[in-house]
Order: C-alpha cells, then sequence, then structure tokens
C-alpha cells in the first residue's frame, strides 16, 4: 500500500480504525487499516493488475442468488491466495441480490447473503488486496427476478429499492478501508444494441446519483472511499461521446478530502473485436500485428482501435481528474480451432493492459472459471491452480508488476460456465477432453454424491464418485439414467456418451486411478423441458454405487 500521502494524527487514526474494526468483525490489523488518501494517478498504479470472479456470486438460480448455480465450485481462501500469488493486486467481485431482496417498503436484504459476500470480500481484503464490489445482475432484463430495469414504468420504486439496497450494502463495509471500492453497477442498458435512448440514459444517471449521495451518507470511510460509476452499458463510446452521460455530483463527500481531487471512477468494459474475443466459433481467431492469417484475424479492433478507444476516455475523464477503470476484458479459448489462439489472446490482454496504463486507466480481466473450449479461465476453482500462466505473465508484467519466484501450480480443466454477465440459456459447447489412458478395471464398492442447480431450461450437477472399496480402481466407467427430457450438452473432467438416457461418463486422463477411499468429481451442464431430477441407477465400473 501506498504511504505517500499521510495525514496528521495517524496514531490516533489507527486506534480509531482498530476500535472499528473490533465493532465491525474486520480481521484485517489496524495498522493495514490506515490507507493513505491516493491520488487519482497513484490509485491506478496501486491497483497494479486485476481480475474477475466472475460468475459465482452474481449467478443464480431461479433469480436467488447462488455462487454454485452457474457450475464454479465454492469460493474459497485457497483461490484467493492463488490469484494473489500470480500477481494480482485488485479483484473484481460482481454480486447479485434478486430475490434475497424483501418486500418493499424496508426492502431488507438477506442477511446470510450479505454476510456470505462479506466473507468472500475478506478473502481478498485480509490478504491486502483492492476489492470491487457492485450490484450486477439485477439490471439485466434476461435474469430472473431483475429489478433495476431503466426503461421499466416505475422508476419511483426502482429507485427507492435501489437506494435502500446500496444503504444497506454500504452500511455493512462502512469500516473497510479505501482498498475496497463500491461499483453502482454492471452493464445497465435498456437491452437493445444501439444508439442510447434520452429517458433510459436519464435513469441511469439518477441511478448513479442515488448511489454516491446514498453511500457517502452511511458515514465512516464511505464518506471518503474511491466509488465507481458506468455510463451506458460500459460502452467506452457511449460514456466518452456526447451520448447523455452525466457525471455524479459528490457533495456529501468527506471534507478530509482536497477541493482538487476527485473520488469517483469511470467504469468502462472492453470486449473489442467480438468476432475475436466472445463469438463461439472458430472463424476469428488471431488478433493484432503478429496474426499470421489474414483470414483468421478481424477486419476491424486491432492496436490502434484499442489505442484511439481507450484515448476517449484519458481525454474525457483522465484529463479531469476522474481515473478509468476498465472492469472486464478478455477472450475466449478457441485452441480447438487454431492451436495458436492461446498466444493470440495473450497478445490482446497484454495490449489492452499496456494501452490502459498510458491512459491513466486500471484494469481487471474477465475470468468466468471455465476453461476449454469457449472458456475465459485463468484458473481452475476447484484446485486453486493456474491454467494459463502464459496470459497471465503477459498481464502482470504489463501493469508493471512482477512474477512469483515460484511459479504457480498448473491445472488442466475445471467446471464450465456462461459467457461474461449473462446466465446460462443454452450451454457452452463441450470442452475438448483426453481419452482415458487406462482402460477401466476394478470395481468393489462406490458412493455417489451429486448436486443439481436448475434454471428455467437448463441445470447443472456436479457429481462426486467415491471408491468405498479396499483396492484401488485404475480407470472407471460411471454409468447413470437422465430424468426424462434430460439432454447433455457439455460436461467436464469426464466424457460423456450418449446425451440423454442411459448415460456413461468415462474418466480423463488425469482422474482415472481411484485408490481405496480416493473420489473425483465430474459434472455437466444440460438442458431439460420441465424435469430437473437428478439421475438415478448410479454404477462405478458395474457395481452399484450408493
Amino acid at each position: 500500500m501506498s504511504t505517500t500521502v499521510r495525514r496528521a494524527g495517524l496514531a490516533f487514526l489507527a486506534a480509531a480504525l482498530a476500535f472499528a474494526a473490533a465493532v465491525y468483525g474486520v480481521t484485517r490489523p489496524a495498522s493495514a487499516d490506515v490507507a493513505a488518501q491516493l491520488t487519482a494517478p497513484q490509485l491506478v498504479a496501486d491497483m497494479g493488475a486485476g481480475w474477475n470472479l466472475g460468475n459465482q456470486l452474481e449467478a443464480n438460480a431461479n433469480g436467488i442468488p447462488s455462487e454454485t448455480a452457474w457450475g464454479n465450485p465454492v469460493v474459497t481462501q485457497a483461490l484467493i491466495n492463488r490469484v494473489k500469488a500470480s500477481g494480482f493486486k485488485t479483484i473484481r467481485i460482481p454480486v447479485s441480490y434478486l430475490g434475497y431482496v424483501g418486500a418493499g417498503p424496508s426492502y431488507t436484504v438477506d442477511a446470510a447473503w450479505l454476510n456470505r459476500i462479506a466473507e468472500v470480500v475478506n478473502y481478498a481484503y485480509n490478504q491486502g488486496l483492492y476489492v470491487l464490489i457492485n450490484m450486477h445482475g439485477d439490471g439485466y432484463k434476461t435474469v430472473a427476478g431483475s429489478w433495476l430495469i431503466c426503461d421499466a414504468s416505475d422508476q419511483t420504486t426502482i429507485k427507492d429499492k435501489y437506494q435502500k439496497v446500496w444503504q444497506q450494502v454500504a452500511t455493512k463495509f462502512q469500516s473497510y478501508n479505501e482498498h475496497l471500492i463500491f461499483e453502482s453497477m454492471n452493464e445497465e442498458f435498456d437491452g437493445q444494441y444501439g444508439n442510447p435512448t434520452s429517458p433510459c440514459y436519464a435513469n441511469i444517471n439518477a441511478y448513479n446519483q442515488i448511489f454516491v449521495d446514498t453511500v457517502r451518507k452511511t458515514g465512516g470511510t464511505n464518506a471518503s472511499r474511491w466509488l465507481l460509476v458506468p455510463g451506458w452499458n460500459t460502452n467506452i463510446e457511449y460514456t466518452a461521446g456526447n451520448y447523455g452521460f452525466v457525471l455524479p455530483t459528490d457533495q456529501y463527500r468527506s471534507s478530509s478530502i482536497p477541493s482538487s481531487e476527485k473520488r469517483l471512477m469511470i467504469s468502462v468494459h472492453y470486449y473489442d473485436p467480438w468476432d475475436f474475443t466472445g463469438q463461439e466459433d472458430g472463424n476469428i481467431t488471431q488478433w493484432g500485428s503478429a496474426a499470421t492469417n489474414p483470414a483468421k484475424k478481424s477486419t476491424w479492433g486491432q492496436e490502434d482501435y484499442m489505442d484511439a478507444t481507450l484515448k476517449k476516455m484519458y481525454d474525457a475523464f483522465v484529463t479531469r481528474g476522474y481515473p478509468v477503470f476498465v472492469g472486464e476484458y478478455g477472450a475466449i479459448d478457441k485452441t480447438s480451432f487454431d492451436s495458436a489462439s492461446n498466444t493470440y489472446r495473450t497478445n490482446f490482454a497484454r495490449a489492452l493492459v499496456t494501452t490502459a496504463k498510458k491512459y491513466g486507466a486500471a484494469t481487471a480481466y474477465w475470468d468466468n472459471g471455465y476453461n476449454g473450449q469457449y472458456g475465459f479461465g485463468l484458473f481452475n476453482r476447484g484446485s486453486a491452480t493456474v491454467t494459463q500462466q502464459g496470459i497471465i505473465n503477459a498481464i502482470i508484467t504489463a501493469a508493471g508488476g512482477s512474477q512469483p519466484t515460484t511459479p504457480p501450480t498448473t491445472a488442466p480443466t475445471t467446471p464450465p460456465t456462461t459467457a461474461p454477465t449473462t446466465p446460462p440459456t443454452t450451454a457452452p459447447t463441450t470442452p475438448p477432453t483426453t481419452p482415458p489412458t487406462t482402460s477401466p478395471g476394478g470395481s468393489g464398492a462406490c458412493r455417489v454424491s451429486n448436486a443439481v442447480n436448475a434454471w428455467n431450461t437448463g441445470l447443472t450437477n456436479n457429481i462426486t464418485v467415491t471408491n468405498t472399496g479396499a483396492a484401488a480402481i485404475n480407470g472407471w466407467s460411471l454409468t447413470f439414467t437422465l430424468a426424462s427430457g434430460q439432454t447433455i450438452v457439455s460436461g467436464w473432467n469426464a466424457t460423456y456418451s450418449p446425451a440423454s438416457g442411459a448415460v456413461t461418463a468415462t474418466n480423463v486422463s488425469y482422474n482415472g486411478s481411484l485408490p481405496a477411499g480416493g473420489s473425483a468429481t465430474i459434472g455437466y451442464q444440460a438442458t431439460h423441458t420441465g424435469n430437473a431430477a437428478a439421475p438415478t441407477g448410479f454404477k462405478l465400473n458395474g457395481a452399484t454405487c450408493t
């Protein structure tokens, strides 16, 4: 943490913050809570390389937030430790509230959900990392239970609910130091990919103003902490250009902040060109000046475009003292179509971070927890290991950081989730898997547990199979029967055939050995026609499982 700016009365402040930490249950040492009031350039430099814990606390099942609903395992301290050890200094944690917000007029947020948010925040905050939390999926028309809709008719109710939810969240984190940053909302717009409409944009501006006023009025560190606000759909052109974005006023901030300094940041995302970064096909797999095949390279969105686009944010905001945060960027894995895909993903990430830094912006890579075909993942969340060391190296180096002296362990795969910010309506294409290196052999007793998370037309199921016999199993097949109307459309940690009815899941190369008492966790995503029941009739190498 930078200590370039300090004020008188430091010892008193440390004591006061230590007391606040005890009252609010913050486990961070008191000395670490004395955060210097950084200027905008200092803040961007101090935030370093950022990473998104995507598709976790914003995931939901039928409108109820659930961190495992989209196929990721429960977030652990070990995962956050691995992210930090890899060189990241900032973690953005998208959060949805949805069905955990009670009825008006109080709109009380479920206490257990707030506590879980705080627990995950503390995994990073207590390690000295910058942490950003937001209101993520509540503004998507495609999400069940969404309500922060800028073109809905009853804006009075929406704004009242929005104010009361943020008041509760801000109060919950009132004693945390400036390493915690709040972001008002995520990709808020009317759902139509065209020019902004004035009434809807006016409501987005109003939400941002409510957010700033509400957080500031809760007091404590909230009166001075950095706050992050987006324009229309976090789109650079629609935020920096003359389309209606209005910076909120900050009249309730602490008087201790010099009038010449700001405490507002501008949030944007960068996924250009989409046919390279996110479009799920094998047509465009290369990017940048190092591309070798013009037919595999997009006709737009290369280095010159990236530079010109990010410069717009510099000209519009950074020159006025408002730092910029590129809260999402990245490119999906297309190595199944082009073995050099990860090289171009690396080049894209390096260029984005380098260019953003040039123009006074901090960044956070979008990781949705999914490795394999069309995945954004850099880490295996189940094993807390690295899957894309090359991309990580490029990000950390471009941000001005250094690599750990001992490279983090790498891992081959992780459960799939969906593309950024949108719950799965259809499943991702099946990730490539590796045929087993051993033939199925050995039976004995077995035990199976599985957890189904369902939404309107789809579900995920994580299955743990345990060898309860006395002898090791070297190579296995797990058979089971899907409920009527279910069809597997993607899977992880096993190969699946056929896709419906009586299914056989066969081990992949790295999990074929099950010692006595050993277990393996596999999973799949499936569509259903109204029946989301768990599978039945599990047998491991022919032996019936309990």
